[in-house]
């Protein structure tokens, strides 16, 4: 069942964080909702602009109302994540998205609040959440990428300021973590005093992490032993999930260890069986271990076990 991002995260607040998780084909779909059944967490589908172009919007779109069918007992929104002004006015004009994300960052700041709040005006219009974003990661992320000399994290006051003057519902913060695989360097982390000054300013405002992977060290090292080049990969650490939670992050995006799931099974099955030309086989693996990393990210976000709470919640 789609419901509404907004009601998500009302239930969701200073409890636990409801996990954004990016899907890009069938396989990802299916394994997504069953590892969100299986732990029995609220969840939240991410569309990127770039995932759009490479199923063609339309055919993801389809993939995911069949599995709102297969899985009548899921609750889940669906999301943008990191579109441009004319992705998101798109997705919005869609009438299928239950929030979407500006992600003007890279302008300045008052060109950011404009772009946003065109998004906003168009977007509640349609009784659609916006996501906005103020500060930068660094990594790659779609049509931003961000060097470490660019990067800059966000600052509470002007975070209080800008979502006052935009109107928009939720907003992701730059806070220590970054795109990609390669997160941290040293001692360097989550900066949770900035999350908590935040939240100060903007009690009961839903904040969203980004860049939240936690990139397994057992996921890399079974990816180099069968033939993989990631050197120095470092994530999130997923035990800081809970306290990031408490403070207001109520939806924490996780793409990259779901593609570290993908490249592991797939590279082992084929070195284990260089005879296979069939995608099936390995087909069949991923969707069973992407249920299981789903349920364990779930796990350490706090959404396991809550979705009839949120059913409950929803019909009041």
């Amino acid at each position: 069942m789609i419901v509404s991002t907004k009601e998500l995260f009302k239930h969701a607040y200073g409890k636990y964080a409801v996990g954004a998780y990016n899907i890009n084909n069938l396989e990802q779909t299916m394994g997504l909702f069953r590892g969100n059944l299986d732990s029995k967490a609220p969840f939240m589908i991410q569309i990127s602009k770039g995932a759009r172009s490479y199923t063609e919007k339309s055919m993801l779109e389809a993939i995911i109302r069949a599995a709102d069918k297969l899985f009548p007992n899921a609750i889940f929104a669906v999301h943008l994540d990191h579109g441009d002004e004319a992705t998101a006015m798109d997705c919005i004009g869609s009438g299928f998205y239950s929030s979407v994300m500006i992600d003007a960052s890279m302008l300045p700041y008052e060109e950011n609040i404009a772009a946003t709040k065109r998004v906003v005006a168009a977007a509640h219009a349609r009784n659609i959440s916006v996501e906005a974003e103020l500060g930068q990661l660094g990594g790659v992320e779609e049509h931003i990428s961000v060097s470490e000399d660019q990067v800059h994290l966000t600052d509470p006051a002007q975070a209080e300021d800008f979502v006052k003057r935009s109107g928009c519902d939720s907003l992701a913060c730059a806070i220590g973590t970054s795109h990609g695989a390669y997160k941290f360097a040293g001692s360097q982390g989550i900066h949770f005093e900035i999350i908590e000054a935040i939240q100060k300013r903007l009690p009961g405002f839903p904040l969203v992490m980004h860049g939240s992977s936690s990139v397994p060290k057992d996921e890399v090292d079974r990816i180099n032993a069968a033939g993989g080049k990631l050197k120095g990969a470092k994530g999130v650490d997923e035990t800081q999930f809970a306290k990031a939670a408490r403070l207001g992050v109520t939806k924490v995006n996780i793409d990259t260890d779901g593609r570290l799931v993908w490249c592991r099974v797939h590279r082992e099955e084929f070195k284990n069986h260089p005879e296979n030309f069939d995608l099936r086989p390995p087909g069949k693996i991923f969707m069973a271990e992407f249920a299981k990393y789903i349920a364990h990210k779930n796990d350490m976000l706090g959404s396991s076990g809550k979705l009839e709470e949120v059913r409950a919640f929803l019909k009041k």
